[in-house]
């Protein structure tokens, strides 16, 4: 009998309606705003009425480096959570929403695989509740205002060469990164050089994933920097009256997602920012929220540690006042021997040699976890073609850095294939292991934040940025800002800037290519070799496959 597809097992998932689901967390129904029958918003009112409660236990997935061979970063995340619950804990999931730019693009989707999924698969990997949506509206309300208040005499002196704030869109557009806007004479406004980002890049994004509620994203919002005078005067988000009106258009997105598990466990879908050029993780609201509901929340950052951990590190956990109890760091027999130098069609073979050569990735993300105060486990994301020995000798090697690893079977078995993980990631946070600290003080200036990072993190030797960038920084800190955090945005395929390079290199140079003040978000963005804020569709997009069948089921998504 042929192996069911992620999509199959997501169809034949036996989902119950979602007041059920929420029932578990004590969640009324009059506060679930429903979506259909298997997926609602969570009312701020009801958000508000719990603020007092008792946290319960933070525990973080993140992963090595992504290679084509895959890790399960995602399926992982889901599956653990499903294993607390399977050993009577109360425990509830924290992910971020899919972009429709990687659905169509080659990375697929973002629900999790197997029998490790969170449900309905097709709905959260298309257009959901509408999230994106509101914030590519609200992001592009405030271009088309910038560019209306120009028109109409400028009162505010905008420097159109000093406009910062691009366009977004929810799609992978090459065509799109830089362009020109307003030709066609005096009636469409005055032609300036501009761009679009993808909308998980926008400061919008990272706004409504960091912020607490209603006011505190209306602060945000205004206290986004939009352009400069001649005098380089900042122009803000405020100054324009914009920030009232995307408020409005971001109430309901601002309230977290309640879906379920295959196992029927709750789990909150809420926001999306990449890691690579954004912070990576989901929303504060949804994180929270669901600390005071759960004994235990299992959360994503995103891609491997040295991106999406460092950030949730270094950016969320600052921000919210949040405190990791544990991390599980997810790696595959099969990446490890890619990292080994194995070339892809040649995984399936065994090669403990290989195994051993590539563990030096998985280590160093280790290291650099620990150096945080967080205990960490590793879960080994079974592979039918993993053998024993390979198994074993990442069990050895991890436990050669005084860590341990678990083989998962989650993917083919639920959350009986992640119980051992289950029962000792519950151990390890019930015993208040961790010790938590960021990697810098928010004092550090934004260059020594940004050497921090490349040096402790991806073990480069130095920063190599001209001293335009260096003085900008220091602009931004005689303004105020030099307390913020720094958002690398750097590939996510290597510790370095160049995304061939497997393995633990060190003795690198970090080139920064442009900054970025997200003063609404409250970080910098530091843009990294050619990494772009808006990506290109591969030779073959998965867009493709894509397609309805004769049932009028999706084929193709995942």
């Amino acid at each position: 009998m042929a192996q069911k597809t992620d999509i199959e097992i997501a169809r034949a998932a036996d989902k119950q309606p979602i007041q059920k689901v929420g029932e578990r967390l004590g969640i009324p129904s009059d506060h679930l705003l429903p979506y259909g029958h298997d997926k609602a918003k969570v009312s701020a009112d009801f958000i508000r009425s719990v603020q007092d409660r008792p946290d319960g236990k933070l525990i973080l997935v993140t992963a090595i480096n992504p290679t084509p061979a895959g890790e399960g970063k995602t399926t992982t995340t889901v599956g653990l959570g499903d294993g607390l619950n399977r050993i009577g804990r109360k425990a509830a999931i924290c992910i971020r929403e899919a972009s429709l730019g990687p659905c169509f693009g080659m990375k697929g989707g973002a629900a999790g695989g197997g029998h490790a999924q969170v449900v309905p698969m097709e709905d959260m990997n298309l257009h959901f509740t509408g999230d994106f949506h509101a914030i590519t509206s609200a992001h592009n309300l405030l271009s088309a205002m910038i560019d209306n208040h120009i028109y109409w005499g400028n009162e505010l002196g905008i420097d159109e060469r000093r406009v910062m704030w691009r366009r977004v869109m929810d799609m992978n557009d090459r065509a799109l990164r830089d362009i020109v806007t307003s030709l066609g004479g005096v009636a469409n406004g005055f032609p300036r050089q501009t761009g679009f980002d993808i909308t998980v890049a926008s400061e919008v994004m990272a706004i409504l994933c960091l912020a607490r509620d209603l006011e505190d994203l209306q602060n945000r919002l205004g206290a986004i920097i939009v352009a400069y005078t001649r005098d380089r005067q900042p122009i803000y988000c405020r100054d324009l009256k914009a920030d009232g009106a995307m408020t409005v258009l971001l109430k309901d997105a601002m309230q977290p997602n309640l879906v379920q598990t295959l196992e029927n466990n709750p789990a909150f879908v809420h926001g999306g920012p990449f890691a690579n050029i954004a912070h990576g993780c989901n929303s504060v609201a949804a994180t929270t929220t669901a600390l005071k509901l759960a004994d235990y929340v299992v959360t994503e950052a995103g891609f491997g540690a040295d991106l999406g951990a460092e950030k949730f590190m270094n950016i969320k956990c600052r921000k919210a006042g949040l405190a990791p109890s544990a991390v599980v760091v997810v790696a595959t027999v099969r990446a490890m021997k890619m990292n080994g130098g194995v070339a892809k069609a040649d995984l399936g073979a065994e090669n403990v040699a290989a195994v051993e050569a590539g563990c030096a990735n998985l280590g160093r993300h280790i290291e650099n976890l620990k150096s945080f105060g967080v205990p960490v486990v590793v879960a080994i994301n079974h592979f039918v073609t993993d053998t024993d020995a390979e198994v074993r000798a990442v069990k050895d090697y991890v436990a050669g850095l005084g860590s341990e690893a678990f083989l998962c079977r989650h993917w083919a078995m639920g959350s009986e294939g992640i119980e051992e993980l289950a029962t000792r990631v519950a151990e390890i946070a019930d015993a208040d292991m961790a010790n938590f600290a960021p990697l810098y003080p928010d004092d550090m200036g934004l260059f020594a934040k940004i050497e921090t990072i490349a040096k402790r993190i991806y073990r480069a030797d130095e920063v190599l940025a001209d001293q335009k960038i260096r003085n900008q920084l220091k602009e931004w800190e005689a303004a105020g800002y030099g307390n913020l955090p720094v958002c690398m945005a750097k590939t996510q395929y290597s510790f370095t800037t160049d995304p061939n390079r497997r393995g633990a290199p060190s003795g690198h140079s970090v080139p920064v290519r442009e900054v970025r003040l997200s003063a609404g978000a409250g970080f910098v963005v530091v843009i990294c070799g050619e990494i772009m804020t808006m990506p290109g569709l591969p030779r073959i997009p998965s867009a493709e496959a894509i397609g309805l069948n004769d049932l009028g089921q999706i084929e193709g998504l995942f």
